[in-house]
């Protein structure tokens, strides 16, 4: 057995780091709490305390191990413990809030908002108060945040990510670590530079200054928390709908591809096969439901476009936000949203689902299988973005889409289990898997939230939506006696 002390030590001692800085974030919505007198300050301030005390035990208990390069194991261990530390914490305000939530309700927000799921079992949001509603959305942004950094630095060791598709030609795997640390800290600044912009163009569209910049930080998560219970159907103009649809969209691309942007200037590194695919599923999944949307209503061209690119690039880029009730929209539109729920955006955004270049590299392998089929002996080389692509890459997006299949398959029969219907249980335990939000139905369609679940089945759902979201592989393969062997 490998040394267990060489194995915990880093891991503790990044953690407890990552943790540090989570629990000081919470000092943005205590601030609130105290300026706005909401009476939720000493909620925040505990929350605040009790971070910051777990994160400094961790660091004395591994203050004497030296920071060395971080072997492919620990940064497993480090991804997934990371993520259920700051879970955990992440429910601590709501749940020192006097009467405000249980601890199952608290931690399934929490999970939700840092998942960037944007499922919620929470009501009341347009009288809630704004330290809890910026507490939420800053979740949201967190993970979103945290979901890059993990796509550029962590999952390449899995190749279950698909970052090993997209880097430059002048990638060099023996120096990863120091050349993805770069492009993290890159990646930060434009994801900032991004939430600013946001926030500006909804303030330009006549959004107040708290409205725009909680959406914004949703929005360029694509994790789809309002501060309404109508979600986005409180904005009626349309503007403020194309400005959420073009955010989402660059919220749901690659953000390697913006700092390959910046230093190289050249709009050709657009030029993307991922892209290119990503933009044209938008377009022909939007015209589609735009046409239904004609032929069942009385609706206006602009008013049924809007709708129709709206809801679906939400749903797509997993995002969560809704302008309306779409299961509303006839059998056609339910059908084609639910499928839709699986797409997901790019690799290296903040988007979940199985995101579209596994769909493409699995549609390379249909016509290669079918060109051998006809041509036994041919010899077929598999290019992606004018690169060759190896036979690993293929299998994991094949693993990938089996363990999910597996994974809906299995979360859905618990959730029955647990007595939801049908509807409720699949679209439930979609929606969780790809970190979409809404589900749908009636209890948790677009006009339903997640609160009247029994117990047993928001814990279900807690871990689905942190499975899918670390990829499946990166949680399994810690759970497996091949990790802890030497």
């Amino acid at each position: 057995m490998m040394n267990q002390a060489t194995l915990i030590k880093p891991v503790l001692k990044v953690c407890s780091l990552i943790l540090l800085v989570f629990g000081l974030l919470m000092a943005v919505p205590l601030l609130m709490a105290i300026i706005y007198n909401t009476g939720n300050s000493r909620a925040f301030a505990s929350a605040l305390a009790l971070t910051v005390t777990l994160a400094a035990c961790g660091w004395m208990l591994s203050r004497s191990y030296r920071m060395n390069m971080l072997t492919p194991r620990q940064m497993f261990l480090i991804t997934t413990s990371s993520w259920l530390m700051i879970s955990l914490t992440g429910a601590l305000p709501f749940l020192l809030i006097p009467g405000f939530c249980d601890f199952t309700d608290a931690v399934f927000e929490s999970v939700s908002g840092l998942t960037t799921t944007g499922s919620t079992v929470l009501v009341g949001l347009d009288d809630m108060a704004h330290d809890i509603l910026v507490w939420r959305s800053m979740l949201q942004w967190i993970g979103g945040l945290g979901v890059i950094g993990m796509a550029v630095a962590i999952l390449p060791f899995l190749k279950v990510g698909g970052m090993r598709l997209f880097q430059t030609e002048s990638s060099d795997w023996s120096d990863k670590t120091t050349r993805s640390g770069t492009m993290v800290t890159m990646i930060i600044y434009v994801y900032i530079i991004l939430t600013f912009l946001c926030a500006g163009a909804y303030m330009l569209d006549g959004m107040d200054g708290f409205h725009a910049v909680n959406h914004a930080m949703t929005t360029i998560s694509t994790g789809g928390y309002s501060t309404s219970d109508s979600s986005f159907a409180q904005f009626a103009d349309l503007p403020s709908h194309w400005i959420a649809i073009f955010f989402m969209i660059l919220g749901a691309m690659p953000f390697t591809i913006y700092v390959h942007f910046i230093i190289k200037r050249h709009w050709q590194v657009f030029n993307d096969q991922q892209i290119r695919g990503f933009l044209l599923t938008l377009l022909t999944l939007s015209v589609f439901i735009t046409l239904h949307l004609l032929s069942e209503t009385d609706i206006d061209l602009a008013h049924a476009f809007t709708y129709a690119s709206f809801n679906l690039v939400s749903v797509i880029t997993t995002t969560g936000y809704a302008s309306g009730d779409y299961s509303q929209w006839g059998e056609l539109a339910v059908a084609a949203f639910f499928f839709a729920m699986f797409i997901g955006g790019c690799s290296g955004s903040t988007s979940g689902g199985i995101k579209i270049f596994r769909f493409q590299l699995l549609f390379m392998m249909m016509q290669e299988s079918i060109v051998r089929a006809v041509h036994p002996r041919a010899m077929i080389r598999r290019y992606y973005n004018n690169r060759p692509v190896d036979d690993s890459i293929v299998l994991s997006a094949v693993t990938f889409v089996f363990i999910m299949l597996v994974s809906l398959v299995l979360i859905t029969l618990l959730l029955a289990f647990s007595g939801l219907d049908l509807t409720t249980s699949l679209t439930g335990a979609a929606t969780a898997l790809m970190n979409v939000g809404p589900g749908l139905g009636d209890t948790i369609g677009p006009a339903g939230n997640f609160s009247s679940l029994p117990d047993s089945s928001k814990w279900i759902l807690s871990l689905g939506m942190l499975l899918g979201r670390l990829e499946f592989m990166t949680v399994i393969l810690i759970l497996t006696p091949t990790y802890w062997k030497s």
